[in-house]
């Protein structure tokens, strides 16, 4: 991550130096992942686009922008542009504010009326809505309404129908409710950033009749940083996991030192009451499906100890992986990662000691480590950093903690096994494997869009993408779930490949971390050789883009009988199997389809 874009940012200076940190951060070697974004502006949008592209670079998606002109996104969606037809974009974005409401009520019009110019106000969003998912079946992100800068009814502003504060909240409703029945719609939250912000520095008039900004300049670095949350979380970048250090982290004191009973924790002091609301916002994450884990310098008698406190919030149970040891915190981090078989970047360090802090940042690439300060401003950072944007939420997602505790059993039980054919025939595994369904499309494209190391070619989809494939005659669409007598680990895997002739090209094919060295992809390869036969295919042609993430999936193709057909100087490369050549290979797995 870049410095000057980790929060608490310098916006300013952001601003200032945007051209240099776009320019570090195109040379720092990072595998992108291309997406066009378009710009749909009520107002001017360029300093917008640039500083959104920065964020986005910084979480390794690179933009190419189409912008509309001025106050024209409208008339871009609905009549039409060459140019935004041609660019076929993966993202729009709406960019309007209360700039571009047409009609407020007035003190003399009926509540009736009122309603009615409502109505009105909305259409003209939802015909602009329709229009644009019918043309281009992407993700559109829409911004909410700021509230005014001026109440011309006072307090009753809020409450009146005739005032412009209590249109805009009714407006902002019917937003809100549009966004909750419809798939791949997001909101952005102005609403919420002018009010942290500052409203009235927000909407600076100055910028407006100056430079026709909608808001201030010095506030973009925010609204774009806002903007590229959704669009990471949509893209999988989203961090899994809360690493948390515990003496003045989750309880003020040092529990070897004060004991259980001298540490700061729960309603009886003003400090103690700080920690215990910082331990209920970490556990609100557990329900996310966030995994919580500690890396702390402490005898593990007196962690535990610490950890069962009465007044603690967090108990031991809320763990999957405690690390409370007297080895350097950057090993633990690594041991945590490899323990949860996931990336050291997609871990989230918090710490209030600044020296462990940058021992860890220094030592172990790609790991989140935020310059907290003190537990007073911890819930801040974390929370307007966005490492945990939530755009989709399904039930694997809260279930995810039991998933990995069962996960901790399991490994506990291979160790008791010599004969590993043996621990996974004892683990009496059973899948589901079947064509794409509209009930699982969402976690679908969730998984297509985080997993990284078993991927194969880590092609990512929108959810109007994956359903084109559902619908799709000439796709073979794939999912797998698992489960054993440790419990059901949902939605795993997923192949896409697309029928040409009699060849099937296989465009994706993916594994949840959680269930590698399971034979999960032996169930999947066997099931799609048997459908790819149903449908008179002779053929599989299988590819392997490599990125700095998938090098354990490099040799997949070879393991399964195919034949290498070429391959770059990037190490990317295509295989070639006879289907009359495959003999299946799963014998371990339970198959239902």
């Amino acid at each position: 991550m870049n410095e000057l874009l980790a929060y608490p940012y310098d916006p300013e200076l952001i601003l200032k130096r945007k051209k240099r940190i776009k320019k570090e951060l195109l040379s720092s070697g990072a595998n992108f992942t291309g997406k066009k974004i378009a710009i749909l502006g009520g107002s001017t949008t360029h300093d917008i686009a640039a500083c959104l592209e920065l964020f986005l670079l910084d979480h390794g998606i690179k933009p190419t922008f189409y912008e509309s002109e001025f106050g024209q996104y409208w008339q871009d969606a609905m009549f039409g542009s060459e140019t935004l037809d041609s660019f076929a974009p993966d993202v729009i974005y709406i960019h309007t504010s209360y700039r571009n409401i047409a009609d407020f009520p007035t003190i003399n019009d009926s509540e009736q009326e009122i309603d009615d110019i409502l109505i009105e106000q909305y259409r003209h969003f939802t015909d602009m809505w329709a229009t644009l998912r019918g043309k281009f079946h992407c993700t559109i992100i829409q911004n909410n309404f700021e509230m005014p800068f001026f109440r011309l009814l006072g307090n009753k502003d809020a409450s009146d129908p005739h005032g412009r504060t209590n249109y805009l909240s009714r407006l902002n409703s019917m937003f809100y409710e549009y966004a909750n029945s419809t798939d791949d719609f997001y909101i952005n939250d102005i609403n919420y950033l002018s009010a942290s912000y500052g409203l009235q520095k927000w909407s600076d008039t100055f910028f407006w009749h100056m430079y026709k900004y909608s808001l201030a300049v010095p506030a973009i670095p925010h609204l774009a940083h806002n903007i590229a949350n959704i669009i990471k979380s949509l893209y999988g970048k989203n961090k899994k996991s809360l690493v948390l250090d515990l003496d003045n982290t989750l309880w003020g004191g040092v529990v070897g030192d004060d004991g259980v009973q001298g540490i700061q924790i729960g309603h009886e002091t003003p400090m103690g009451q700080v920690y215990s609301e910082f331990q209920e916002y970490a556990k609100a994450h557990k329900d996310l499906g966030v995994l919580l884990c500690v890396n702390s310098k402490n005898d593990h008698e007196n962690a535990m100890e610490g950890l069962n406190h009465p007044e603690g919030t967090l108990k031991p149970d809320d763990f999957i992986v405690i690390k409370a040891n007297w080895e350097n915190k950057d090993q633990n981090i690594v041991d945590i990662a490899n323990e949860l078989n996931i990336l050291p970047e997609s871990l989230v360090f918090i710490d209030d000691n600044p020296v462990e802090r940058e021992i860890v940042k220094a030592q172990v690439d790609g790991v989140n480590v935020p310059s907290v300060g003190s537990v007073e401003t911890f819930i801040n950072i974390i929370d307007k950093s966005g490492f945990f944007e939530v755009t989709n939420f399904s039930d694997d997602d809260k279930g995810r903690n039991d998933m990995y505790v069962a996960n901790a059993k399991r490994a506990a039980l291979n160790k008791t096994y010599e004969n590993y054919e043996d621990y996974l025939s004892s683990l009496e595994m059973s899948a589901t494997i079947a064509d794409f369904e509209t009930i699982y499309v969402p976690r679908i494209t969730q998984l297509t869009n985080k997993s990284n190391q078993f991927n194969l070619t880590t092609k990512r989809y929108s959810q109007s993408e994956i359903e084109s494939v559902m619908d799709g005659d000439n796709y073979i669409g794939l999912y797998g779930k698992l489960s054993d007598k440790f419990g059901d680990n949902g939605l795993v895997s997923i192949v896409i490949g697309r029928v040409q002739e009699t060849a099937l090209h296989i465009e994706l094919w993916l594994m949840s971390c959680r269930v590698l060295k399971r034979n999960m992809e032996d169930a999947m390869m066997d099931e799609l050789i048997c459908r790819a036969k149903q449908r008179g295919i002779e053929t599989i042609i299988g590819y392997y883009y490599k990125t700095a993430k998938n090098n354990m999936v490099s040799s997949f193709y070879e393991r399964f009988g195919f034949a290498k057909t070429s391959e770059n100087e990037n190490g990317d490369s295509a295989w070639e199997l006879s289907i009359k050549d495959y003999t299946n290979k799963n014998n371990v797995i339970k198959v239902e389809s």
